[in-house]
């Protein structure tokens, strides 16, 4: 999964749906569910916490790590793949999507 020429850049916030397992199932983008159709692909960045100037209460826990997620989506099982780049804040519930890719 690369990403190319016809990627767009959003950082919109999206609902994801998790299995049990933690792995996201579904993302509701646009007034659409757009279902997980190919293994995930999972990690974590450390934010520059020192750009942001952002603080924390005291003993608040992990305020620097980043969590990605990189999901093949598609709306039916006839329609095209896209790449969704998902990514939470450190400190946030609210998962944001950073750029769609058509495959």
């Amino acid at each position: 999964m690369t990403a190319t020429l016809n990627e767009t850049t959003l950082d919109v916030p999206v609902d994801v749906r998790f299995t049990a397992a933690g792995t996201p199932l579904a993302v509701r983008y646009d007034g659409r569910v757009w279902a997980v159709a190919a293994e995930p692909v999972h990690w974590f960045d450390r934010d520059s916490w020192w750009a942001t100037r952002r603080t924390a209460p005291v003993g608040v826990g992990n305020v620097v790590a980043v969590e990605h997620w990189r999901v093949q989506v598609r709306l039916t099982s006839t329609s095209a793949l896209r790449t969704f780049e998902l990514r939470r804040d450190p400190l946030s519930e609210q998962w944001l999507l950073e750029s769609i890719a058509d495959n």
